[in-house]
């Protein structure tokens, strides 16, 4: 038997045995194979018929074992692992944990199924509803049928707020401008449930504590007209007086050192402080006073609300040196509607030491393996600070049939130090729920690449980081410096030098310096939303002061030198812009758009190599190798050099598309398109067509391609496959090689298919 019929063989056996998973099922039950349910009538439009059969069908409980073209593999799994001996195990991991034990018929309950699809009907509005059910055997398989003929909804014609004049009348009448109950909207006691939310919402903003969504009613009154019906908000006459009136802060009591169990909540008179309008019960005196009127929003006589409760909770925990956060309010013992506000803080461990070992893939086609020592200090200065001290070391290990004993091996260490504050001459205070934090950082790394180069280089920034809300967060470092230093440049490197200049840049001393700032903003989390977006913007201005000040100019010779080496000026911009198309509950439409442009002037010609922009790769056009596209029409594969493809530009367009579709269980698949290209803003003899022109979009590089996602969770594995669809470096006219591609042609394959193994998604 050939390959090909084995397949054919396990594909026809596989089959016949998960259509026979009924033969496993207990005597005297059925399958329960799923519902149906037909909306009749000509009470309601077509479009209303198709929306309330999807929303009828989504309620229908128990749901049927989980399908695929038809087959049931979770039950098959589940049946073809039998009765493990004990709960550990192969077999029992099979049985529990991927496979699924059959829904049975017995488990439905047709009469309580039919009343619910009755009771959500009549509370959408649909109040003449009539259903009936049924159920159809097939074999040892059955399904049920439901008819559900709906009456004409009933419309909203008037909504009635409380109009007299007490406190508690007059903070919900307030109200009700943004109310969620409109004027010829369908009836929903859904939404009457929402608006109750809301309103107690709003009425959290005002200093009512006590009050919820249970003291208030909305009336119904059909009789007001034909299919119409009128609300009437009311507060219930039984809510009780406390729930009536807003209350302001008294007292604010912090317990930073707070442990369950311990006698932390009865301190002696030594430990208490007072500051400002805190009260600070902290024995062992772990964190200063200030830290807490920074954090906490509420302040003694504020109103009482719901905003600043929250903010206060989420700036504790974003403060990240307490484990558990807690918080209540209690009536105060003074004269007055007051309430006293009680933080019990268990911290964290004030120092850790943790080990990593992590598998890597760089963006030049290098794997291989790092090795991490951190050691954090949670509370430095006792003040929330988190100084965190890294050392690593690693190796790299060229891959795609590429290594030629050309490794890197990197080891380095890096300082950081975070307030949870702006430490600055001035006074900031943010109003988001998220805490302003300064960053301070110092770092140095040696990186070895065997038989090439050795290259130092000397890393240190200071800047703020701080989010305006949950979608905006904002990045300047005030200065940022590097300095790259060579040694060690091999007889071999300089040789390839000399074939292809370009790759003098790498080696070349760089010294950068000067403010970054960058600007993200992300609804991506809204996961129901059927369009969401990302965007980062990013702005890069290096030694442009200095420049002024020094009145540096290299066409003139005035260039101006620190520590032996010419400083960088530039000004790059980098955008990335993100858009996600929700087509159903397991697939979506990802794209994205890069546009980057880099200038550099006075004391420089060009941007220093480590700032210029690249392109190709498993995270860029995956149909091209990493940094192998570019400039422009320039084919670099001509005076490349073995071990590096470092094609660099000033400009950068990026354009990518993917198509993500759950396929079965953790497995995902994606089609793709990519495209793209780099240009220099100034021609380069050494390049040809690499300089930016009105042609650009003519000199485009194009690669398209499928993959698989395995999603474990805890992390993403991705494969993909690529091929290119057009080459710019082709002459003209022979950019476009769709006509070439041969998948059974092995050269064609080994010249064009790309193969790309990642860690999570590409954007």
């Amino acid at each position: 038997m050939n390959k090909t019929h084995l397949q054919y063989f396990l594909f026809l056996a596989f089959f016949a045995t998960s259509c026979s998973n009924t033969k496993f099922l207990p005597e005297g039950e059925l399958l329960y194979t799923g519902a149906t349910v037909k909306v009749e009538g000509n009470e309601i439009a077509k479009k209303e018929k198709k929306a309330l059969k999807t929303a009828l069908k989504e309620i229908l409980r128990p749901k049927p074992n989980s399908s695929f073209l038809g087959l049931r593999p979770k039950l098959f799994i589940y049946n073809l692992a039998g009765k493990p001996k004990k709960e550990k195990g192969w077999r029992y991991w099979l049985k529990t944990k991927v496979g699924e034990p059959p829904v049975l018929y017995s488990k439905v309950d047709l009469e309580y199924s039919k009343s619910v699809l009755q009771n959500f009907s009549e509370n959408s509005g649909y109040f003449n509803t009539k259903t009936e059910a049924d159920s159809t055997r097939h074999g040892k398989k059955a399904t049920a049928e439901y008819i559900v003929k709906p009456g004409k909804q009933y419309k909203i014609r008037e909504v009635k707020f409380p109009t007299d004049s007490s406190l508690i009348s007059s903070a919900v009448r307030n109200t009700k401008r943004r109310t969620l109950l409109k004027k010829d909207n369908g009836y929903s006691l859904d939404v009457i449930k929402e608006e109750r939310v809301r309103i107690d919402t709003r009425l959290k903003e005002k200093g009512f504590f006590y009050f919820n969504p249970d003291y208030l009613k909305v009336q119904v009154d059909s009789t007001v007209a034909d299919h119409q019906v009128d609300l009437i908000v009311k507060v219930k006459d039984e809510t009780p007086k406390l729930a009536e009136t807003p209350f302001k802060i008294n007292k604010i009591i912090v317990y930073p050192n707070y442990s369950i169990g311990s006698d932390s909540l009865k301190p002696n008179y030594n430990s208490i402080k007072k500051y400002n309008d805190f009260t600070i019960i902290d024995p062992e005196n772990l964190f200063k006073p200030r830290v807490f009127d920074r954090t906490l929003y509420f302040k003694k006589e504020d109103l009482y609300n719901r905003t600043n409760h929250n903010l206060s909770l989420n700036r504790l925990v974003n403060l990240g040196t307490f484990k558990f956060v807690k918080n209540q309010f209690k009536p105060s013992d003074t004269i007055g509607n007051y309430l006293d506000a009680y933080y019990y803080l268990t911290p964290l461990p004030k120092k850790s030491l943790r080990f990593e070992v992590l598998a890597k893939t760089n963006s030049a086609n290098y794997t291989g393996t790092e090795l991490n020592l951190n050691w954090s200090n949670r509370n430095a200065f006792r003040g929330a600070e988190l100084l965190t001290i890294s050392a690593f070391g690693g190796v790299e290990v060229q891959v795609s049939g590429q290594n030629n004993g050309f490794n890197v091996y990197r080891f380095g260490t890096e300082a950081n130090l975070v307030w949870p504050r702006f430490v600055s001459p001035f006074k900031f205070r943010s109003s988001s729920g998220f805490v302003p934090k300064t960053k301070a950082t110092l770092g140095y790394e040696f990186q070895n690449r065997t038989k090439l180069y050795s290259l130092q280089t000397f890393k240190g920034s200071f800047g703020y980081l701080w989010k305006a809300s949950e979608k905006k967060e904002h990045l300047l470092n005030v200065t940022e410096i590097t300095y790259a230093s060579p040694q060690n440049v091999t007889p071999l490197y300089q040789e390839q030098i000399v074939a292809n200049p370009s790759l003098g840049k790498v080696i070349e001393k760089q010294l950068i310096f000067g403010p970054t700032y960058s600007f993200t903003y992300t609804n991506t989390l809204q996961k129901r939303k059927k369009n969401t977006f990302y965007y980062k913007g990013t702005i890069d201005l290096a030694g442009n002061i200095a420049g002024l000040a020094t009145g540096a100019n290299l066409k003139k010779g005035d260039t101006i030198k620190l520590f032996d080496v010419p400083f960088s000026q530039f000004i790059k911009i980098e955008n990335d812009f993100r858009h996600y198309l929700k087509l159903g509950p397991d697939s979506q439409l990802a794209s994205r758009i890069i546009v980057g442009a880099g200038f550099a002037y006075g004391n420089s010609n060009e941007l220093p190599f480590i700032k210029q922009f690249f392109i190709g790769g498993t995270n860029s056009l995956r149909a091209f190798r990493a940094r192998s596209i570019g400039p422009g029409t320039y084919d670099g594969s001509a005076t490349a050099s073995s071990f590096l493809a470092d094609q660099s530009g000033d400009l950068k367009l990026e354009f990518n598309t993917e198509y993500r579709a759950k396929i079965y269980g953790l497995v995902k698949g994606a089609l793709f398109l990519d495209a793209g290209n780099i240009w220099l803003l100034k021609d380069n003899p050494e390049k040809p067509g690499a300089q930016f022109s009105k042609k650009f979009m003519n000199e485009l590089a194009v690669g398209t391609g499928a993959g698989l996602r395995f999603d474990f969770s805890f992390l993403i594995l991705r494969t993909d496959f690529a091929f290119p669809i057009r080459k710019p470096y082709l002459p003209d006219g022979q950019h476009w090689v769709l006509d070439q591609i041969n998948f059974g042609n092995g050269t064609w394959r080994k010249e064009n298919l790309v193969f790309n193994l990642a860690i999570g998604y590409p954007f």
